[in-house]
């Protein structure tokens, strides 16, 4: 009972590890939404920046009191 628990937990593990080695030169899903959001980022903040920093300063300046 034992060996063929031991075989079937291999076997498990060999099939899990074999489809991962066949993705080795995919970009893992991580990679490209940390790309994808960081040019998002980028893009808005060429487009909205000067809006974006009149708004920062004007908010600033309310809490600040200046």
């Amino acid at each position: 009972m034992a060996t063929a628990l031991v075989t079937g937990f291999l076997q498990s593990y060999r099939r899990r590890r074999g489809s991962r080695t066949s993705e080795a030169g995919d970009v893992p899903g991580w990679v490209m939404v940390t790309l994808m959001s960081a040019l998002l980022v980028a893009g808005l903040f060429i487009v909205a920046g000067p809006e974006l920093e009149k708004l920062f300063r004007a908010a600033i300046s309310k809490v600040s009191g200046m």
